[in-house]
């Protein structure tokens, strides 16, 4: 008779199985790499791993501060040292087998960079604002100088309003009656 199965935990992870060997290996590789001595090696970062769903292969992200000129440089020493590091993730990495590296330089950083120094580059907004504080994004307020000067002759003056616009005549008493100020109703 076959055994009933038992039911799983729920895990305990925050996230899955490959993206926690990822982080792991990129430890074991970025530590391995420090103890290696190959001055080609010396300012190689470790960006990224991406291991396949099988954890057969794995792919190292890398970056260094000599840029695309050194990758030749920095891609032979890294596949010289792979047994050496794979052998290191042997015995520090708890899992069933040892992904098998390959190295390609990361050019997610290396287009983050081109973005940048284009953005650095670019003179669409000017270096810095008229007076200390005010917006770039924002017209500039007219002051009231300027506002004078735009003053034409034949913009209105105290002259051209003449008595005689305005009579008191125009204003009639009966115009306005009681009843229509009267806002009480008498409807019961």
């Amino acid at each position: 008779m076959a055994r009933p199965r038992r039911p799983q935990a729920p895990s305990t992870h925050r996230y899955p199985r490959t993206a926690r060997l990822n982080e792991s290996l990129r430890e074991v590789i970025a530590e391995e790499l420090t103890r290696i001595d190959d001055e080609r090696l010396d300012l190689v970062t470790i960006t990224a791993i991406d291991v396949d769903s099988e954890m057969n292969r794995a792919i190292v992200y890398y970056d260094s501060l000599r840029g695309e000129d050194g990758d030749a440089e920095i891609l032979e020493a890294l596949n010289a040292h792979r047994v050496r590091i794979q052998g290191s993730i042997g015995r520090q990495v708890r899992a069933k087998k040892t992904p098998i590296l390959t190295f390609r330089p990361d050019q997610v950083i290396r287009s983050a960079e081109q973005i940048d120094r284009v953005l650095l580059s670019s003179e669409t907004l000017p270096s810095r604002p008229e007076r200390e504080g005010d917006d770039p994004y924002v017209a500039p307020r007219v002051r009231d100088e300027e506002l004078d000067d735009d003053l034409d002759d034949d913009d209105l003056d105290d002259d051209d309003l003449d008595d005689d616009d305005l009579d008191d005549d125009d204003l009639e008493d009966d115009d306005l009656d009681d009843d229509d100020l009267d806002d009480t109703d008498d409807r019961d």
